[in-house]
């Protein structure tokens, strides 16, 4: 690695610090029990709440917000779904988009609305503009404020002295979506038109091409289906074509907000490749800072609210020590040439070009693939697939840690609490002390939830994986049978169970089993960690907060940093390197010792 491949990462982890603290610090003031000064924006507020029926000045149990939180996601999905089933019939629908079919429909429904946004369909070719926008890009905001409301709800527990109540999920998600969300992603929109990014609702252009492209057509019969011939091969004839239909639509608009609410699902197939999505390098480093803007400010937010900084900064450093190594490996491995393509006379001197733009080159492809899978945004500017099988590794087992290295809006940091929870523990038991965490202790019941919320997604992965290796339908959809295969299925459960998206595209996803088998890991991947998080937040916001005694464990330096980095790292390494080791890790060895 040269200087200026460090310094690009160096740069962007000052730049984060620098965005993220004073949002951090404006975020505690929605979060804090106390409530949020909005000044001449009260009136308003109050306004939507009395729409609603809302009090906003009624606190709810943990069993409350949490019902609260699944009946809001559960009927955002059922609209998702209709508006995909009827958009043939609805306006806005200028390029005549047919309604998706049921399937498709249900596995994207839950997929934005749990903030996963795993894309099965091409965006340009299935879905309206009305689908895109009152469907997807509004559970871009609501599935974001739903995951900042739940982390708020965690932080609040921290900070209370004993109450039954962890806030109010309407008044959260809605200051958390007009004070935040919506600020940023309209920023973000200007800056993203102003580079060069679409928005409009014009009809697809037609543009002629300066050479004329060649292609096969296939055949069809008097029925109007492709001819086969005695082998079951389609039959088809050359034909060309001297024009390209270029995709139009409010872009910018659902750029913006997929970024900043670490949602990842594009408006286009090519996702952030897409030059009407990601137009500059400039565009490509903002996008990459928007992803972890929230996420890093959220852990600044929590240090606030407990009163206590110090426990802030120390899980911002957990958190950037993993996230700088993984980065500094992920672009190192892309940086070496792919013996299989130099044997045929490519170029390797520049790393592995394949599936990146020459835009970007490889290392801020590189960079933006740890960024967006260390997030659980899922958003990417590569092809994930084509890189060198350690480089892919990088992506899948950032995933895998559970998102907790700055992680999703609000997941991220209730994820990275759950093992600070778990690291405590562990410590309490070698010192043979009742563990605490800020002042709260943590006991038996705390760790069954802890436990939970950190296995489920483990559990997803891992067996629905196996079902998907063994049965048919399955196997059906693996274009590159052997350890790479499996890679792909490997990482196609690992996003969906932990909310990420991003995916090894090789793999033919948008089947029956796959958008079913998907969807359910999608959903309970979500609410099967939201709930016993909301149930931790129940029961510390319950108890009184300790007072700091020559006994209790410091959680505020770099010895308690190490203990929070070597937790996460165990539970991800111990869970996944099995799978790990018959998918990448078999590959690069395949591949570097056959050539």
């Amino acid at each position: 690695m040269h200087a200026t491949d460090i310094g690009l990462l160096v740069a962007y982890v000052l730049v984060l610090l620098v965005a993220s603290y004073p949002l951090g610090l404006f975020m505690a003031r929605i979060a804090r029990p106390e409530g949020f000064g909005t000044g001449w924006l009260t009136a308003p507020e109050r306004g939507l709440y009395r729409i609603a029926g809302v009090d906003r000045d009624k606190g709810m149990t943990w069993v409350q917000y949490a019902i609260a939180v699944i009946v809001f996601n559960a009927l955002g999905a059922l609209v998702v779904y209709a508006l995909q089933r009827l958009q043939a019939v609805l306006p806005l629908n200028p390029a005549s988009m047919a309604a998706v079919t049921p399937d498709s429909s249900f596995n994207t429904a839950v997929s934005f609305v749990t903030n996963t946004n795993w894309q099965g369909y091409a965006g340009e070719s299935t879905m309206s503009y009305l689908t895109q926008m009152l469907g997807l890009t509004v559970q871009n905001f609501f599935s974001a404020a739903t995951g900042i409301a739940v982390a708020f709800a965690l932080i609040r527990a921290f900070a209370l002295k004993s109450s039954s109540s962890i806030g109010n999920f309407w008044v959260d998600l809605t200051r958390v979506t007009l004070y935040v969300l919506l600020p940023l992603s309209i920023l973000m929109a200007v800056f993203q038109i102003q580079q060069g990014s679409i928005q409009n609702f014009d009809t697809y252009k037609d543009a002629t091409t300066l050479e004329v492209t060649a292609y096969d057509n296939p055949k069809l019969g008097p029925d109007g289906q492709p001819l086969k011939d005695d082998k079951g091969v389609a039959v088809t004839e050359p034909a060309t074509t001297p024009t390209q239909s270029l995709p139009m639509g409010p872009v910018a608009s659902q750029e913006s907000i997929k970024m900043i609410g670490t949602n990842g699902g594009g408006f286009f197939n090519a996702n952030s490749a897409h030059p009407y999505e990601n137009p500059t390098p400039l565009t490509n480093f903002v996008q990459m800072l928007a992803i972890f803007l929230i996420p890093a400010g959220l852990v600044f937010t929590f240090g606030k609210v407990v009163g206590d900084m110090r426990q802030g900064w120390a899980v911002f450093a957990a958190m950037a020590a993993i996230f700088v190594v993984m980065a500094g490996f992920g672009i190192a491995a892309e940086l070496h040439a792919n013996p299989l393509l130099t044997s045929l006379g490519v170029d390797g001197s520049v790393g592995n070009m394949e599936g990146k733009e020459t835009r970007f080159g490889v290392v801020a492809s590189a960079l933006f693939a740890a960024i967006t899978t260390a997030a659980s945004c899922g958003a990417v500017n590569a092809m994930h697939d084509s890189f060198m099988p350690l480089g892919g590794l990088v992506p899948m087992w950032l995933i895998q840690f559970g998102e907790v290295v700055f992680g999703g809006v609000g997941s991220g940091l209730y994820g990275a609490l759950m093992y600070a929870i778990v690291a405590v523990f562990i410590a309490g038991l070698m010192i043979g002390r009742t563990p605490e965490y800020i002042g709260k202790k943590i006991e038996a019941y705390d760790m069954k939830m802890v436990s939970l919320a950190i296995l489920v997604t483990p559990m997803l992965v891992l067996i629905c994986t196996a079902i998907a290796v063994v049965v048919d339908a399955g196997k059906a959809g693996v274009a590159n049978p052997g350890a790479h295969g499996f890679s792909e299925i490997l990482y196609a459960f690992s996003s969906a169970a932990n909310n990420n998206g991003s995916a090894f595209a090789g793999l033919s996803a948008n089947t029956p089993f796959y958008n079913v088998m998907l969807g359910i890991a999608v959903w309970f991947g979500r609410f099967g960690v939201i709930v016993p998080v909301l149930a931790i937040a129940g029961s510390l916001a319950r108890k009184k907060r300790l007072e700091v005694t020559s006994g209790t464990l410091p959680t505020h330096g770099p010895l308690f940093v190490g203990l929070l980095v070597g937790t996460i790292v165990l539970v991800g390494a111990l869970t996944y390197v099995p799978a790990l080791a018959l998918g990448p890790v078999i590959e690069h060895l395949q591949l570097f010792v056959a050539h």
